[in-house]
């Protein structure tokens, strides 16, 4: 018997639209949705090895409590009931000496996001962080302090750019099926593409200008370009009049950040940079500096992302065909989202969260994500108050928070870590129980409601059964609250139950997502009027570079620029990043990928490689103030001499995970965790290493 299945992939955060082919109770085929405008039937690597993840033996295949010290890998298996009732038992006394808030889940953000957060609520615990602070917390925050809305209700018009320019945005690596088509057409059209990065990737090798940038000196350009584009008014002016606040305050700030004087931090000739403003402002408004995925380099970090989006405020870009624009949602058609589960009333919670984001010591990070990187910090201080259980859902903070020697210590103080996971990652490995989810091609999933040019909502539906004993997430988020009393707050038995529940009151039904795998709200796309009709969430309407965000909370919306330093003789900063073939530290043992790409290699600069006797292919120590490895080198003169680079996600510990244990080098594990202490992300860029042979 054959079928066919609409879906949503999930070997990244993405969730590309997808068309699986089922035989005979098996996935034969997986491609992406032809029926979704800019898929074409295209996915990546990683979409196409969702099959092997599905037939992987070496995932998690049945409840383990462990039965020997943390990261011994002794486990015993158990049974749902047992290990429910073990993890139950545990918070429960947990929370009786401690109180709810004693409790933290860390997840990656997904479509049960919702379900997990309703947990925490129910038990009167703020303490809900997501991998988004720790990627680009900084990117949401800058975003807020402009236009009021984050990061994640903003978006790009690839296909009808005129010029796009990307600050290590990857994108042809750590790639997005549609985005990467849609650009790929309008390329194809004659758009520009300009591509900075210290390293040159895929993406700088499909650029129409490459600038391998002095590493961290992306603010200094951008002061420069803006100090063209005032100087010659190159900007849409009647744009900038309508729509920008403080543009005077900005004039008299940039004055002194010329193109001269960015040459000298960054390396770029003066010259180039005159150009490339005045070329941008051919094309403007059809214009987009790309704001970046990953945000998390730098303690500068917010004022680096706040430069990137006035840059396109002053191209007129906001709101533009072929710019940037704001997310629609369902009301914009006189429809209805789907229900969330956090909709319920909750007991008040009376205590600040574990990161102390909302406070005066932490006030503008969003609360909606947290700042990750500090629950080492909070746990070891006991600081606002001691933390005692971590559920990881998803999320692996020994392999995604800088400093894994710091994190496991915190990790130590707890009396019960609780992972929820398919792979035994790193984290699993260090849990004392782990409750195996069903991957994606055996679960359905909440609905996803896509807000964008056009509001739709796209359905995860399960394509098979569940090879071995694993149930999904919301399902164990429920039966575990079902054992701490709080199960009336999850009104579903299954996921199927769930779905139909969130689809009241929408005037749609689970049966409306069987012929596309999405339903739609509208047929056209909806752009707001670029003289009256853009609704800017800020306090003035309009766009802030003077911030109300920053400056009510005691922060300069232009700071002066500081240098930043190179490092010490036979020192590199480390740069991290990602490929194609790998899904930040989740995928490194799924069969076809690994065998693809097992390990991360260091680049290092051809000239100072020969200077340390460093040959390409031999094995050699990196090292920083938190830890060492052994690692591949690299030597290329494809990367700037200041800068070492590796991939990110490798060098995992758990021993179950045989393809991938111990290959490469963990970048956590050579990171300091520095912090963006106004916008929120980790400075994962600010870590000097030393390198040499083996």
């Amino acid at each position: 018997m054959e079928k066919e299945v609409y879906s949503l992939c999930f070997m990244c955060s993405v969730r590309c639209p997808i068309r699986v082919l089922v035989k005979d109770g098996q996935v034969k085929w997986i491609e992406g949705n032809p029926q979704v405008a800019g898929m074409e039937g295209s996915l990546c690597p990683r979409g196409s090895a969702g099959i092997s993840l599905l037939y992987d033996d070496q995932r998690v295949k049945s409840p383990m409590i462990r039965v020997g010290e943390r990261g011994s890998g002794h486990w015993r298996k158990a049974s749902w009931d047992e290990a429910l009732d073990y993890v139950g038992d545990k918070l429960k006394s947990i929370i009786e000496k401690h109180g709810g808030h004693s409790v933290v889940i860390g997840e990656r953000t997904q479509l049960a996001t919702h379900v997990s957060k309703t947990f925490l609520k129910a038990l009167k615990s703020p303490n809900h962080f997501t991998h988004d602070a720790l990627c680009k917390g900084s990117v949401n925050t800058a975003c807020r302090s402009l236009f009021g809305y984050t990061d994640a209700q903003m978006s790009m018009d690839y296909k009808n750019t005129k010029h796009i320019v990307m600050y290590g945005r990857n994108l042809f690596e750590a790639l997005e099926v549609k985005p990467v088509n849609n650009l790929m057409v309008a390329l194809e059209k004659g758009a520009k593409l300009t591509y900075i990065d210290p390293r040159v990737t895929i993406t700088a090798t499909k650029a129409n200008r490459y600038w391998m940038i002095r590493p961290g000196t992306d603010l200094a350009l951008n002061y420069a370009l803006i100090h063209v584009i005032l100087k010659e008014r190159l900007y849409d002016a009647a744009y900038v009049d309508r729509w920008v606040q403080g543009l005077p305050g900005l004039q008299d700030f940039i004055h002194p950040y010329t193109p001269e004087w960015a040459e000298l931090e960054t390396g770029i000739a003066a010259n180039a940079i005159v150009d490339l403003a005045r070329e941008l402002s051919q094309d403007k408004p059809s214009v987009i500096f790309h704001f970046g995925y990953r945000g998390a380099n730098h303690p500068n970090e917010i004022y680096m992302r706040r430069s990137i989006m006035i840059l396109n405020s002053l191209m007129g870009s906001m709101e533009a065909k072929g710019g940037f624009f704001f997310k629609k949602g369902p009301g914009e058609e006189g429809g209805k989202p789907a229900r969330k589960l956090t909709e319920q009333e909750f007991p008040k919670i009376e205590v600040p969260r574990f990161d102390k984001v909302g406070t005066p010591d932490f006030p503008l990070p969003d609360p909606n994500h947290g700042v990750g990187q500090i629950l080492p910090e909070a746990i070891l201080n006991e600081d606002p108050y001691p933390l005692k259980a971590l559920i990881a859902y998803r999320f692996d903070p020994l392999m995604s928070i800088p400093d894994t020697k710091l994190t496991k210590k915190a990790l130590d103080k707890l009396d019960l870590i609780v992972a929820i996971d398919i792979n035994y990652s790193d984290i699993a490995w260090y849990a004392d129980v782990i409750l195996p989810e069903s991957t994606y091609l055996e679960r359905t999933d909440s609905i996803q409601q896509a807000n964008g040019l056009k509001p739709q909502m796209f359905l995860r539906k399960q394509a098979v059964e569940p090879r071995y004993d694993t149930r999904d997430g919301a399902v164990i988020l429920k039966q575990i609250g079902e054992r701490l009393g709080i199960g009336n707050y999850f009104p579903y038995e299954n996921m199927d139950e769930l779905v139909a529940w969130q689809l009241e009151g929408t005037g749609f039904t689970m049966e409306d997502f069987e012929k596309k795998g999405f339903v739609a709200y509208g047929k056209k796309q909806i752009f707001w009027d670029r003289q009256d009709g853009i609704k800017f969430k800020t306090p003035s309407g309009k766009i802030e570079f003077k911030s109300s965000l920053l400056e009510d909370a005691g922060f300069e919306s232009f700071p002066a620029y500081e240098a930043m330093p190179s490092p010490p003789k036979d020192e590199f900063r480390l740069v991290v990043g990602r490929n194609a073939l790998h899904t930040h530290c989740s995928t490194q043992n799924n069969p076809y990928l690994n065998e693809l790409c097992s390990e991360n290699e260091l680049w290092i600069n051809k000239e100072k490689a020969e200077r340390l006797g460093i040959s390409n292919g031999e094995r050699v120590e990196v090292a920083s103030k938190t830890g060492s490895g052994t690692i591949v080198a690299k030597v290329t003169d494809l990367i700037h001499p200041e800068a070492v680079f590796m991939f990110h996600g490798f060098g995992h510990e758990a021993e179950k995970a045989a393809r991938s244990y111990k290959k490469g080098v963990n970048d956590a594990l050579l990171m300091e965790n520095v912090s963006d202490m106004i916008g929120g992300s980790p400075a994962m860029h600010e870590t000097f290493v030393t390198v040499k042979p083996v």
